[in-house]
């Protein structure tokens, strides 16, 4: 009897839904009933790109609620809203596959500089995640911030992403579990190893995560004190997740001298785990190791060939940014960061630390030699003294203080009690472009959503954080032709949407949640520049998230409709034929 009712209840559900996005019986001239169904939005005449990198053709698009109801030609059909896109680009919302919005969306929910590119998705999680926290990290994160305040108001990571939907964001949001965060939560920041009952307890934070939502686990292998995690250590967490069908990502342990066997460690997790793994911002740094991008895309096609299920992201500049504390061997900042700062203020450890600083090594990525203090671009500050010095190169203020840069970068960390933002000129445009034309290859800005105003304007973005998705449309497939638009589209939404293993996002289809973007593919460019990075992508004429009429004519509706994406190990599936978040 219980089979019966449920198969009758289906019915008649899947009955009211298809009469909701069927013809509605109107009167004609002639008094008959005309065909003439009653949408939310249509989107009439725009060119569709369905994001799974067919051929494009002409026609409509229907929302209905948070959904696509309609595809095609919808001829007569009326809508309380019309957009006419007839010569625009109609696709899926473009998915941002390394967000560090964390903080940038609990100042400005909005989400400015990725809603302007037709961003709906942040995915969060390179190494450190905004949970679980314990107390202790509570209290650090607090006295760590740099210009944006908040109070933390949570624990867990699946309570941080409800409570920034709960204030209001444009953009969805999900995020993998920080390998990093992890650690901390359970041994610290110190160079040592979990014992059996620690790493138990740490792959139990990871299911709790998964249970949550999360997409998997996110490491960043090149930071202290991350890279203190031995591959054992990742494996056990990557397997918890893997119980719930999660994933592993990462910034791998080396993008330089050690490249290729930081890639054979990412490989060599995923073929003991199962996982699926995805490299973070793939590159080759520094000049001397731009040739072994060649070797990495054959180690990749090789283990792809043999089942494993290995991809990347990357953002379309050739210039990273991070830390001035990433120009620094990794164990003058092992216990954390009071601990590194009285490290340096020590005259012996400062002497050995501008030697090494000054010496090649195979121990540890050297940015400092990479690129050359000349090629180190200082972008943030929290010091307010120090914020004049903003787009200045390292080499410039070494000139101004007649010192030596490495001394300088030891300053300049000392006066501003934080690891200084910087931008390392250490990669190759055409790395960039060969980047760009792999087919597993997919985008993210490794950067916040920021704004062009208030507190953002108190330090520099690297400009991908403006520009890294239209670049994709623009400089690499219309102006340089690196790829078509069809290939460009589908690598930034169905390709992504499928590597994190989402429902129901990525595409244009009918039921699928109307995340769309309209853009003019003939004008569609970024303006951002590192010594005028504030300056937002112009082209996107229309975004829509959850069906929320987000960009409206380029122009911010205000609209807040943005959602939990959630993971494959989320409880909330349970019983549920198709994804609602």
């Amino acid at each position: 009897m219980l089979g019966k009712f449920l198969l009758k209840l289906s019915t008649v559900m899947l009955l009211t839904f298809a009469a909701a996005c069927s013809p509605a019986p109107d009167k004609g001239e002639d008094g008959g009933d005309a065909v003439s169904p009653v949408y939310d939005v249509i989107i009439r005449g725009g060119t569709i790109y369905d994001g799974l990198g067919g051929a494009p053709y002409v026609g409509d698009v229907a929302i209905t609620g948070d959904r696509i109801a309609a595809l095609g030609d919808l001829g007569g059909a009326r809508a309380t809203a019309e957009i006419d896109a007839t010569g625009k680009a109609v696709s899926p919302g473009f998915i941002n596959m390394l967000s560090w919005a964390t903080e940038s969306l609990i100042e400005d929910g909005r989400g400015m500089s990725d809603i302007k590119q037709g961003v709906t998705l942040e995915v969060m999680g390179e190494g450190w995640s905004m949970g679980p926290l314990n107390e202790k990290m509570k209290t650090d994160q607090l006295a760590r911030q740099g210009d944006i305040k908040f109070a933390i108001k949570w624990t867990t990571l699946g309570e941080y992403l409800d409570h920034i939907v709960a204030r209001g964001i444009s953009p969805n949001v999900a995020s993998y579990v920080g390998a990093t965060t992890i650690r901390i939560h359970e041994l610290g920041r110190d160079d040592i190893d979990p014992t059996p009952e620690q790493l138990a307890r740490m792959q139990e934070l990871v299911r709790e995560a998964m249970r949550e939502g999360a997409l998997g686990v996110g490491s960043s292998l090149i930071y202290a004190p991350a890279f203190y995690a031995e591959t054992p250590e990742i494996v056990a967490l990557v397997s918890a997740a893997a119980e719930f069908d999660g994933a592993y990502i990462s910034h791998v342990r080396s993008e330089a001298i050690k490249l290729e066997e930081a890639i054979a460690e990412l490989i060599a997790i995923a073929r003991e785990t199962g996982a699926p793994a995805e490299i973070y911002h793939l590159k080759a740094s520094g000049k001397s190791n731009w040739h072994k991008l060649e070797n990495v895309f054959a180690m990749v096609e090789a283990a792809r060939a043999e089942g494993l299920r290995i991809t990347a992201n990357m953002y379309t500049y050739p210039a990273s940014a991070t830390g001035l504390s990433a120009a620094m061997p990794l164990w003058v900042q092992e216990g954390g960061h009071e601990k590194w700062m009285a490290r340096l203020a020590e005259p012996q450890v400062r002497a050995r630390l501008v030697r090494e600083m000054h010496e090649p090594s195979e121990d540890w990525n050297n940015r400092f030699l990479e690129v050359g203090p000349d090629g180190i671009l200082l972008l943030s500050f929290k010091n307010p003294a120090l914020k004049p010095l903003t787009g200045k190169t390292l080499q410039q203020v070494a000139d101004e203080r007649g010192m030596d840069a490495a001394e300088v970068a030891i300053d300049l960390i000392l006066e501003d009690d934080s690891r200084v933002g910087v931008s390392y000129f250490s990669m190759s445009e055409d790395n960039v472009k060969k980047k760009v034309a792999q087919p597993w290859v997919s985008f993210g800005s490794d950067e916040e959503a920021a704004a062009t105003e208030g507190v953002f304007l108190l330090s520099n973005n690297h400009p991908r954080a403006f520009g890294t998705f239209v670049r994709v449309l623009g400089k690499y497939s219309r102006d340089e032709g690196v790829i078509p638009l069809e290939e460009a589209i589908r690598k930034l939404t169905s390709l992504p949407a499928h590597n994190i293993g989402i429902r129901d996002r990525g595409r244009l289809a009918a039921g699928y949640y109307a995340d769309i973007v309209v853009f003019d593919p003939a004008t569609v460019s970024d303006h951002a520049t590192f010594p005028k990075p504030h300056q937002y992508a112009t082209g996107v004429e229309h975004v829509f998230v959850n069906g929320g009429h987000v960009l409206k004519d380029g122009v911010h509706t205000g609209a807040l409709p943005g959602r939990v994406v959630r993971g494959p190990g989320w409880t909330g599936w349970a019983g549920q034929e198709t994804a609602t978040d």
